[in-house]
Protein backbone atom coordinates (compact mmCIF):
# COMPACT_ATOMS: atom_id res chain seq x y z
CA UNK A 1 0.00 0.00 0.00
CA UNK A 2 1.35 3.44 -0.94
CA UNK A 3 0.83 6.64 1.01
CA UNK A 4 2.38 10.06 0.57
CA UNK A 5 1.47 11.38 4.01
CA UNK A 6 4.07 11.86 6.71
CA UNK A 7 3.48 9.60 9.71
CA UNK A 8 3.91 11.65 12.89
CA UNK A 9 5.13 9.53 15.80
CA UNK A 10 4.59 10.91 19.30
CA UNK A 11 6.85 10.16 22.24
CA UNK A 12 7.66 11.41 25.70
CA UNK A 13 10.82 13.48 25.90
CA UNK A 14 12.79 11.24 28.28
CA UNK A 15 15.91 9.58 26.88
CA UNK A 16 14.43 6.10 27.35
CA UNK A 17 11.15 7.05 25.66
CA UNK A 18 12.99 8.65 22.74
CA UNK A 19 15.31 5.64 22.44
CA UNK A 20 12.36 3.24 22.40
CA UNK A 21 10.55 5.37 19.85
CA UNK A 22 13.62 5.47 17.61
CA UNK A 23 13.68 1.65 17.65
CA UNK A 24 10.08 1.71 16.41
CA UNK A 25 10.81 4.39 13.81
CA UNK A 26 13.77 2.39 12.49
CA UNK A 27 11.67 -0.79 12.27
CA UNK A 28 8.87 1.16 10.58
CA UNK A 29 11.32 2.57 8.02
CA UNK A 30 12.57 -0.93 7.31
CA UNK A 31 9.04 -2.08 6.47
CA UNK A 32 7.93 1.16 4.78
CA UNK A 33 11.06 2.76 3.25
CA UNK A 34 9.07 5.19 1.10
CA UNK A 35 6.91 6.60 3.90
CA UNK A 36 8.27 9.77 5.58
CA UNK A 37 8.27 9.79 9.39
CA UNK A 38 8.42 12.71 11.84
CA UNK A 39 9.01 12.32 15.58
CA UNK A 40 7.10 14.71 17.85
CA UNK A 41 7.85 15.20 21.56
CA UNK A 42 4.85 15.32 23.89
CA UNK A 43 5.08 16.53 27.50
CA UNK A 44 3.17 14.41 30.05
CA UNK A 45 2.05 14.99 33.64
CA UNK A 46 4.22 12.07 34.76
CA UNK A 47 7.31 13.80 33.38
CA UNK A 48 6.47 17.18 34.90
CA UNK A 49 5.59 16.00 38.41
CA UNK A 50 8.01 14.81 41.10
CA UNK A 51 5.26 13.30 43.28
CA UNK A 52 5.00 9.52 43.75
CA UNK A 53 3.16 7.98 40.81
CA UNK A 54 0.38 6.48 42.95
CA UNK A 55 -0.48 10.02 44.15
CA UNK A 56 -0.88 11.48 40.66
CA UNK A 57 -2.74 8.63 39.00
CA UNK A 58 -0.22 5.82 38.46
CA UNK A 59 1.85 5.19 35.37
CA UNK A 60 -1.19 6.08 33.24
CA UNK A 61 -0.14 9.72 33.63
CA UNK A 62 2.64 9.01 31.12
CA UNK A 63 0.03 7.88 28.60
CA UNK A 64 -2.85 10.36 28.69
CA UNK A 65 -1.12 13.29 26.96
CA UNK A 66 0.03 11.07 24.09
CA UNK A 67 -3.46 9.68 23.66
CA UNK A 68 -4.98 13.17 23.71
CA UNK A 69 -2.54 14.26 20.99
CA UNK A 70 -3.45 11.14 18.99
CA UNK A 71 -7.20 11.76 19.19
CA UNK A 72 -6.70 15.46 18.41
CA UNK A 73 -4.89 14.54 15.19
CA UNK A 74 -1.62 16.14 16.35
CA UNK A 75 0.21 12.82 15.97
CA UNK A 76 -0.63 9.62 14.07
CA UNK A 77 1.20 7.06 16.19
CA UNK A 78 2.07 6.89 19.90
CA UNK A 79 4.80 4.70 21.35
CA UNK A 80 4.45 3.58 24.97
CA UNK A 81 6.11 1.26 27.42
CA UNK A 82 3.29 -1.29 27.45
CA UNK A 83 3.39 -1.65 31.23
CA UNK A 84 2.36 2.03 31.51
CA UNK A 85 -0.93 1.54 29.65
CA UNK A 86 -4.11 1.39 31.76
CA UNK A 87 -5.85 -1.95 31.29
CA UNK A 88 -9.15 -0.35 30.24
CA UNK A 89 -9.44 0.18 26.47
CA UNK A 90 -9.23 3.75 25.17
CA UNK A 91 -12.17 4.68 22.92
CA UNK A 92 -11.06 5.48 19.40
CA UNK A 93 -7.55 4.07 19.87
CA UNK A 94 -6.08 0.64 19.05
CA UNK A 95 -2.79 -1.06 19.79
CA UNK A 96 -1.78 -1.54 16.16
CA UNK A 97 1.47 -3.38 16.89
CA UNK A 98 3.35 -5.02 19.75
CA UNK A 99 6.97 -5.54 18.67
CA UNK A 100 9.11 -8.43 19.88
CA UNK A 101 9.71 -8.08 23.62
CA UNK A 102 12.97 -7.20 25.36
CA UNK A 103 14.11 -9.08 28.50
CA UNK A 104 11.15 -8.66 30.92
CA UNK A 105 13.12 -9.19 34.16
CA UNK A 106 14.13 -6.73 36.87
CA UNK A 107 17.79 -5.98 37.55
CA UNK A 108 19.70 -5.05 40.68
CA UNK A 109 22.24 -2.27 40.19
CA UNK A 110 24.30 -2.20 43.39
CA UNK A 111 27.50 -0.64 44.64
CA UNK A 112 30.69 -2.68 44.50
CA UNK A 113 29.14 -5.31 42.24
CA UNK A 114 27.03 -6.76 45.05
CA UNK A 115 24.08 -9.13 44.63
CA UNK A 116 20.91 -9.12 46.73
CA UNK A 117 22.23 -11.78 49.09
CA UNK A 118 25.56 -9.96 49.45
CA UNK A 119 23.98 -6.65 50.51
CA UNK A 120 24.36 -6.09 54.25
CA UNK A 121 21.40 -5.90 56.62
CA UNK A 122 19.94 -2.40 56.50
CA UNK A 123 21.18 -1.73 52.97
CA UNK A 124 19.14 0.96 51.23
CA UNK A 125 17.51 -0.05 47.94
CA UNK A 126 15.71 2.52 45.80
CA UNK A 127 12.58 1.84 43.79
CA UNK A 128 9.40 3.72 42.93
CA UNK A 129 7.41 0.53 42.35
CA UNK A 130 4.98 -0.85 44.97
CA UNK A 131 5.35 -4.25 43.29
CA UNK A 132 9.12 -4.28 43.68
CA UNK A 133 8.84 -2.88 47.20
CA UNK A 134 6.45 -5.64 48.28
CA UNK A 135 8.42 -8.46 46.68
CA UNK A 136 11.77 -7.24 48.05
CA UNK A 137 10.29 -7.01 51.55
CA UNK A 138 8.85 -10.50 51.17
CA UNK A 139 12.40 -11.85 50.70
CA UNK A 140 13.02 -10.86 54.34
CA UNK A 141 16.64 -9.81 53.79
CA UNK A 142 16.53 -6.89 56.23
CA UNK A 143 16.73 -4.31 53.47
CA UNK A 144 15.45 -0.72 53.70
CA UNK A 145 13.33 0.18 50.69
CA UNK A 146 13.61 3.85 49.71
CA UNK A 147 11.03 5.45 47.35
CA UNK A 148 12.63 7.23 44.39
CA UNK A 149 11.54 8.88 41.12
CA UNK A 150 13.48 9.98 38.09
CA UNK A 151 14.94 8.64 34.88
CA UNK A 152 17.39 5.75 34.67
CA UNK A 153 20.54 7.87 34.92
CA UNK A 154 19.13 9.88 37.83
CA UNK A 155 18.43 6.67 39.75
CA UNK A 156 21.77 5.08 38.94
CA UNK A 157 23.58 8.24 40.08
CA UNK A 158 22.22 7.70 43.60
CA UNK A 159 23.97 4.32 43.94
CA UNK A 160 27.05 4.47 46.13
CA UNK A 161 26.16 7.89 47.52
CA UNK A 162 22.57 7.95 48.80
CA UNK A 163 21.71 4.31 48.15
CA UNK A 164 23.35 0.90 48.15
CA UNK A 165 21.37 -0.24 45.11
CA UNK A 166 18.40 0.43 42.84
CA UNK A 167 16.11 -2.00 41.04
CA UNK A 168 15.32 -1.21 37.40
CA UNK A 169 13.84 -2.97 34.39
CA UNK A 170 16.43 -4.88 32.38
CA UNK A 171 14.76 -3.74 29.15
CA UNK A 172 15.37 -0.06 29.80
CA UNK A 173 18.99 -0.65 30.75
CA UNK A 174 19.53 -2.71 27.58
CA UNK A 175 17.91 -0.11 25.34
CA UNK A 176 19.99 2.68 26.87
CA UNK A 177 23.23 0.73 26.67
CA UNK A 178 23.61 0.69 30.46
CA UNK A 179 23.87 -3.06 31.03
CA UNK A 180 27.25 -2.58 32.69
CA UNK A 181 25.37 -1.18 35.72
CA UNK A 182 23.60 -4.52 36.32
CA UNK A 183 25.08 -6.51 39.20
CA UNK A 184 22.35 -9.18 39.28
CA UNK A 185 19.51 -10.24 37.01
CA UNK A 186 16.67 -10.95 39.42
CA UNK A 187 15.16 -14.40 38.96
CA UNK A 188 11.37 -14.19 38.42
CA UNK A 189 11.13 -16.87 41.12
CA UNK A 190 12.22 -14.13 43.54
CA UNK A 191 10.86 -10.99 41.91
CA UNK A 192 8.13 -11.44 39.30
CA UNK A 193 8.09 -8.58 36.76
CA UNK A 194 5.24 -6.19 36.10
CA UNK A 195 2.66 -7.14 33.51
CA UNK A 196 3.93 -6.24 30.01
CA UNK A 197 7.38 -5.22 31.28
CA UNK A 198 9.88 -5.07 28.44
CA UNK A 199 7.17 -4.77 25.77
CA UNK A 200 6.23 -1.74 23.70
CA UNK A 201 2.73 -0.74 22.60
CA UNK A 202 2.30 1.17 19.34
CA UNK A 203 -1.06 2.92 19.21
CA UNK A 204 -2.91 4.72 16.47
CA UNK A 205 -6.44 5.97 15.86
CA UNK A 206 -8.92 3.15 15.29
CA UNK A 207 -10.22 4.95 12.21
CA UNK A 208 -6.76 5.37 10.64
CA UNK A 209 -6.66 2.34 8.33
CA UNK A 210 -3.49 3.57 6.60
CA UNK A 211 -1.50 3.73 9.83
CA UNK A 212 -2.86 0.39 10.99
CA UNK A 213 -1.75 -1.30 7.77
CA UNK A 214 1.67 0.34 7.84
CA UNK A 215 2.26 -0.71 11.46
CA UNK A 216 1.04 -4.30 11.06
CA UNK A 217 4.46 -5.73 10.02
CA UNK A 218 5.92 -4.61 13.37
CA UNK A 219 3.55 -6.86 15.34
CA UNK A 220 4.94 -9.97 17.06
CA UNK A 221 2.12 -12.45 17.65
CA UNK A 222 3.80 -14.31 20.53
CA UNK A 223 4.61 -11.10 22.42
CA UNK A 224 1.07 -9.79 21.90
CA UNK A 225 -0.40 -13.04 23.29
CA UNK A 226 1.94 -13.08 26.31
CA UNK A 227 1.11 -9.47 27.16
CA UNK A 228 -2.61 -10.11 26.67
CA UNK A 229 -2.47 -12.89 29.26
CA UNK A 230 -0.58 -10.72 31.75
CA UNK A 231 -2.84 -7.70 31.32
CA UNK A 232 -6.04 -9.75 31.51
CA UNK A 233 -4.78 -10.97 34.89
CA UNK A 234 -4.48 -7.34 36.02
CA UNK A 235 -7.92 -6.51 34.67
CA UNK A 236 -9.58 -9.46 36.39
CA UNK A 237 -7.85 -8.58 39.67
CA UNK A 238 -9.10 -5.00 39.21
CA UNK A 239 -5.51 -3.96 39.83
CA UNK A 240 -3.88 -0.85 38.39
CA UNK A 241 -0.38 -0.75 36.99
CA UNK A 242 0.96 0.44 40.38
CA UNK A 243 -0.56 -2.49 42.33
CA UNK A 244 1.80 -5.06 43.92
CA UNK A 245 1.02 -7.59 41.20
CA UNK A 246 3.59 -9.54 39.22
CA UNK A 247 2.84 -11.32 35.96
CA UNK A 248 4.98 -13.04 33.37
CA UNK A 249 3.80 -15.12 30.44
CA UNK A 250 5.94 -17.18 28.09
CA UNK A 251 4.95 -18.73 24.79
CA UNK A 252 6.20 -22.30 24.52
CA UNK A 253 5.68 -25.22 22.18
CA UNK A 254 3.81 -28.16 23.68
CA UNK A 255 4.58 -31.83 23.08
CA UNK A 256 2.03 -31.81 20.27
CA UNK A 257 3.73 -28.88 18.56
CA UNK A 258 0.93 -26.46 19.46
CA UNK A 259 1.97 -23.09 20.88
CA UNK A 260 0.87 -22.48 24.48
CA UNK A 261 0.93 -19.60 26.94
CA UNK A 262 2.43 -20.33 30.37
CA UNK A 263 1.49 -17.55 32.81
CA UNK A 264 2.80 -16.92 36.31
CA UNK A 265 1.09 -14.41 38.58
CA UNK A 266 1.65 -13.10 42.09
CA UNK A 267 0.13 -10.67 44.55
CA UNK A 268 2.19 -9.53 47.55
CA UNK A 269 1.17 -7.53 50.60
CA UNK A 270 2.98 -4.19 50.48
CA UNK A 271 4.75 -4.93 53.78
CA UNK A 272 5.92 -8.28 52.44
CA UNK A 273 4.11 -10.20 55.16
CA UNK A 274 2.09 -12.40 52.80
CA UNK A 275 2.00 -13.40 49.15
CA UNK A 276 0.17 -15.70 46.77
CA UNK A 277 1.70 -17.03 43.57
CA UNK A 278 0.23 -19.42 41.02
CA UNK A 279 0.59 -20.38 37.38
CA UNK A 280 -1.73 -21.42 34.56
CA UNK A 281 -1.35 -22.43 30.94
CA UNK A 282 -3.41 -22.94 27.82
CA UNK A 283 -3.57 -22.48 24.05
CA UNK A 284 -2.11 -19.32 22.51
CA UNK A 285 -5.48 -18.13 21.24
CA UNK A 286 -6.92 -18.33 24.78
CA UNK A 287 -4.40 -15.89 26.28
CA UNK A 288 -6.94 -13.57 27.91
CA UNK A 289 -8.96 -16.46 29.33
CA UNK A 290 -5.78 -17.85 30.93
CA UNK A 291 -5.20 -14.55 32.72
CA UNK A 292 -8.80 -14.40 33.91
CA UNK A 293 -8.66 -17.96 35.19
CA UNK A 294 -5.42 -17.37 37.08
CA UNK A 295 -6.81 -14.18 38.63
CA UNK A 296 -9.84 -16.08 39.94
CA UNK A 297 -7.55 -18.65 41.54
CA UNK A 298 -5.40 -15.93 43.13
CA UNK A 299 -8.52 -14.22 44.52
CA UNK A 300 -9.63 -17.53 46.02
CA UNK A 301 -6.32 -17.50 47.94
CA UNK A 302 -6.85 -13.98 49.28
CA UNK A 303 -5.18 -11.80 46.65
CA UNK A 304 -7.89 -9.13 46.83
CA UNK A 305 -7.36 -8.79 50.58
CA UNK A 306 -3.63 -8.22 50.05
CA UNK A 307 -4.25 -5.60 47.38
CA UNK A 308 -6.76 -3.89 49.63
CA UNK A 309 -4.22 -3.67 52.43
CA UNK A 310 -1.72 -2.17 49.97
CA UNK A 311 -3.85 0.84 49.09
Amino acid sequence: MMTTRTIRVGTRASLLARTQTQLVVDAFAGSNPDVPVETILVSTEGDRSTQPLEQIGGTGVFVSALREALLAGEIDVAVHSFKDLPTAPAPGIVVAAVPSREDPRDALCARDGLTLLELPTGARIGTGSPRRTAQLRALDLGLEIVPIRGNVDTRLAKVGDQLDAVVLAVAGLHRLGRTEAITELLDPIQVLPAAAQGALAIECRESDSDARSLLAPLDDHATRAAVAAERSLLTALEAGCTAPVGALAEVTEGDDGVLEVFLRGSVTAIDGSDAVRLSASGPLNNAEEIGQRLAAELIDLGANIMMGSSK
